[in-house]
Formats: structure tokens, sequence, C-alpha cells
């Protein structure tokens, strides 16, 4: 029985590891999952339905992650340019919160991903 009111979360991932864990992960806590492999993906998925939060893996192919971001931000709908983005990346230390913040990246976890610090990130800005 799918939930209607179920937020929809965007898993940006080019691994398909982390992402059947990560949905995995998401899925039990009642959220619907749609995935983009790189982010191309990720902007036409925005525009195509309504998205609640996007998990942006930072080193995703075609447009990274700061770079589909930037563009979230810069979308002439309101709707979309609002999306919660968290930013997921296994290298943190080359990105500092300021330019995390400059591209518009609302918050960021590192990887390995702490499972339990997804869900409670996610919780906050989804509910």
């Amino acid at each position: 029985m799918e939930n209607l009111n179920a937020k929809t979360i965007l898993i940006a991932e080019d691994s398909s590891v982390i992402l059947n864990l990560t949905k995995k992960i998401l899925e039990l806590q009642q959220y619907r999952i749609v995935s983009a492999k790189n982010g191309g993906e990720v902007i036409r998925q925005i525009e195509s339905q309504p998205i609640d939060c996007v998990l942006m893996d930072i080193n995703i192919p075609v447009k990274d992650g700061m770079e589909c971001t930037r563009e979230i931000r810069r979308n002439s709908d309101p709707r979309i340019a609002k999306i919660p983005v968290i930013a997921i990346t296994g290298n943190a230390n080359n990105y500092s919160m300021e330019q995390f913040r400059e591209a518009g990246v609302t918050d960021y976890l590192p990887k390995p991903l702490d499972f339990d610090a997804l869900v409670r990130v996610v919780k906050q800005y989804v509910g």
C-alpha cells in the first residue's frame, strides 16, 4: 500500500550499492524514493515531479553535485529553487562549509554514511 502523503526523496548517487542501501533505509521511514545516476538526471527528475528533498552525492558524473545544486537554486520555479539539498561527500575536506553554502547546499553528510545521521537530517528538513 503506497502512502500517498509520503514525502519524495531524490537520491543522486552513481554507486548502486550505496543507492540501494540508502533507499532501503529511507523506505523503512516511509519515504518515497526516486533516484538519479548523474547530474543531468537530477535536473530532469526535479522538473518532472514534486521532490521534497535531494540527497546529492557531490561526485556524480555529467554535472557534479555542486553544479546541480547551483542549478536547482537558480531554477525559475520557486518550489524547485527551495528544495533542501543534502550533500553527501566522501571528501568533504575538499570543500569548505563556505563553498557548500555558496552553492546553496542546505546541509551535508560525510561518507561512509552514518544511517542514523542520514535519517535524522532528512527528518529535520522533510519532516
